[in-house]
């Protein structure tokens, strides 16, 4: 049975212009470098544009020094193309100051430096901290930790038939022992829109504040971390067009005003003797030691990028495509969708009967489509849906309805190799 890929209008962009990803595919190296990739694994890390590899090196090459200590011409030009990234960050996320952003390694640190910082400080033994089963390792992980230290309790809200949050059983678990909720926006392995808006006010309401997880949202979707009334907010820059090695934690000035120190160094710091050491205010406080520079310089670039197309115009082009993916799969038999019901974005995660997902995997490298397959850092999530590993398919704005196409054909490949009935 052949696939019909219907002709589709252009999403409009923010400009006024149309939404090509062919075009925009242009702007990105790698794909003049590898004719014929169609890469399914922007989740796990988007491909770079132009702009920002560009920028990077144009920044090495001309205003490349330490940032505020030195006070030549330099290091001034370099600390303020620094700080001006940081005001980037908060005009993109909405924040009331740019003294609400951090930069950090990514969102691994970012929930880490909370869990170290806020955590230590601010919990005590019996307190509750409320995950969800949707949850990567790295929102899970760090609260493990810390109940090992401390001997507070995890609880962990469960999915719905649908593979969504289910809302109704994670406010009965609410109680005045919750005192921070940490979930992710957009579920990494099924791309389910958690409806945080109702998470944000449920948590409030009893008193406990609220850590999301914006890695798989911040490069699909429209943030405004004001109108979520979020504490905190993480994301990675290598996962919206930007470098590896930089990320951003945002939280409320009130709250990162209240918090210590994570880690001790350089720049962190106002006056250090063997005696007492007093600490510069949020968010210097929080980046101790030499920072990556260069990485908060792309990723201010690679913000640019996205505005320039537009974060609506994102959105309503990844959900379309989703949407065609998951019934472009649907048609092949012996496919299965993980956690398809409700709105999707960006990612669809799915099994093929009498294949596992890595074999998958090798077979799609093959034809030059570039899948994940695993359990996407998620092995809580994979016991709870009874898989051991799905194949996952993520788009970005590069992605379109031929690469959707290349992945069904890639599908209908592996099962003739393997034999299938099924494969039509």
């Amino acid at each position: 049975m052949s696939v019909l890929i219907q002709e589709r209008p252009m999403v409009a962009r923010a400009d006024g212009g149309a939404f090509d990803p062919v075009v925009i595919r242009r702007q990105f190296p790698v794909f003049e470098r590898n004719p014929g990739l169609v890469f399914l694994d922007t989740a796990a890390s988007a491909q770079k544009p132009a702009a920002v590899i560009d920028g990077l090196a144009e920044y090495y090459r001309t205003d490349y020094a330490n940032v505020h200590r030195g006070v030549y011409g330099l290091s001034a030009r370099s600390t303020a193309r620094f700080e001006a990234a940081r005001e980037r960050v908060a005009r993109f996320l909405n924040a009331a100051d740019a003294s609400e952003i951090v930069f950090v390694r990514g969102a691994t640190e970012g929930i880490n430096l909370v869990a170290q910082a806020w955590g230590l400080a601010f919990l005590k033994p019996g307190d509750q901290v409320l995950v969800s089963e949707l949850e990567h390792h790295s929102n899970i992980v760090p609260w493990q930790m810390l109940r090992d230290r401390l001997g507070i309790e995890l609880v962990v809200a469960p999915i719905d038939a649908g593979g969504g949050l289910d809302l109704e059983a994670f406010a009965h678990l609410l109680t005045p022992r919750t005192k921070l909720v940490a979930m992710t926006h957009v579920a990494n392995v099924t791309g389910g829109l958690v409806p945080v808006e109702r998470v944000v006010d449920l948590a409030h309401a009893c008193g406990a504040k609220v850590l999301l997880d914006g890695c798989q949202a911040v490069p699909r979707l429209p943030v405004d971390v004001r109108a979520l009334d979020c504490d905190f907010y993480v994301f990675s820059g290598h996962k919206c067009y930007g470098p590896t090695g930089i990320g951003v934690l945002y939280a409320k000035r009130a709250v990162l005003d209240a918090m210590p120190p994570w880690q001790g160094g350089g720049d962190m710091i106002r006056t250090v003797t063997f005696a007492k050491t007093t600490y510069q205010d949020a968010p210097q406080r929080f980046e101790a030691g030499t920072p990556d520079i260069a990485g908060a310089i792309g990723l201010g670039l690679a913000l640019d990028f996205m505005d320039g197309l537009g974060m609506a115009a994102i959105r309503d082009h990844e959900a379309a495509l989703t949407d065609h993916a998951r019934d472009a799969l649907l048609a092949v038999p012996g496919v299965t969708l993980i956690g398809a019901d409700g709105p999707g974005l960006g990612v669809v995660s799915f099994q093929v009967d009498g294949i596992h997902p890595h074999d998958l995997a090798t077979i799609f490298d093959r034809h030059d489509v570039a899948i994940r397959a695993g359990h996407h850092c998620a092995q809580p999530l994979m016991d709870r849906l009874g898989v051991v590993a799905t194949a996952r398919a993520s788009f970005g704005v590069y992605s379109d309805e031929d690469d959707v196409a290349a992945l069904v054909a890639a599908v209908r490949a592996a099962q003739r190799l393997f034999g299938l009935t099924s494969a039509r």
